[in-house]
C-alpha cells in the first residue's frame, strides 16, 4: 500500500504478474517457452490445435503478456507474426 493507504502500481504489478486487461477483465497468460508438444508425438492438426489455444492480436499484446518470443508449436503462435517464417514470432527487433 502506498503511503496515502492507496493500492501503489508497484503493488498492482506484482499482483497481476504478466496479464492483459479488457475493459474490466483481466485475462491472466501464462508465459511459455519452446514448443507445448513433443516434436515426435504430435500430428500437425495437434500443432494447430496448440497455436490456436491463446491469441495475441499482435506482437506488442504478446510482449506485454510476457510470452514474447512465441515459437512454432506454441499456445500464441501465428505464421502472420512471424515475419522471416524461422518459426520464432515476435523476436526482438534487430538493429544491424
Amino acid at each position: 500500500m502506498g503511503a496515502d493507504g492507496g493500492i501503489t502500481g508497484a503493488f498492482m504489478a506484482k499482483v497481476l504478474g504478466a496479464a492483459v486487461v479488457v475493459g474490466l477483465t483481466v485475462f491472466r497468460m501464462a508465459p511459455v517457452t519452446g514448443s507445448a508438444l513433443p516434436a515426435s508425438t504430435s500430428s500437425t492438426e495437434d500443432i494447430a490445435q496448440v497455436e490456436r489455444s491463446v491469441y495475441y492480436p499482435g506482437c506488442r499484446a504478446a510482449r506485454a503478456a510476457g510470452v514474447a518470443p512465441i515459437h512454432r508449436g506454441s499456445p500464441g503462435y501465428r505464421p502472420e507474426m512471424d515475419g522471416d517464417d524461422d518459426g520464432i514470432a515476435c523476436e526482438p527487433h534487430r538493429t544491424e
